[in-house]
């Protein structure tokens, strides 16, 4: 299980890639600091508990993520990441998935020095469906 932390802000994309790819929910929910949002998909935040749960599901797929960092701009202790991402394989039923984005997150460093998100937002400016 992977227990990587982000000491930098623009290692956070490839520590939140390990820590997925590690499958253990546990590990990738300690990617958020408290009160975070996350939008799992367009126009849907979800914050507590529902972080884990919606991570659960990407999870669910047994897909990992790859992901490439466009750019990250710092602010004392805030970030803005833009990350280019995307889950491509067979999921645990053997059937083809194939999930992209562009993220577009805020990150935080924490008293601890360790940076987390604070908005999680993996599909960017993605139209919202029906817009």
């Amino acid at each position: 299980m992977s227990r990587e932390i982000a000491r930098r802000a623009e290692d956070v994309p490839a520590v939140f890639a390990a820590r997925f790819n590690s499958g253990v929910p546990a590990a990738v929910s300690e990617m958020y600091e408290d009160g975070a949002v996350f939008v799992p998909s367009p126009g849907m935040a979800v914050t507590g508990d529902g972080i884990g749960r919606a991570n659960a599901e990407f999870l669910g797929l047994g897909v990992p993520i790859t992901v490439r960092p466009r750019h990250t701009y710092v602010s004392g202790d805030l970030a803005l990441l833009v990350v280019d991402w995307i889950i491509d394989g067979a999921d645990v039923r053997g059937d083809r998935v194939r999930i992209e984005g562009t993220a577009t997150d805020v990150a935080r460093r924490g008293p601890d020095g360790v940076w987390r998100y604070v908005i999680d937002n993996p599909f960017g400016v993605a139209p919202v469906e029906g817009n």
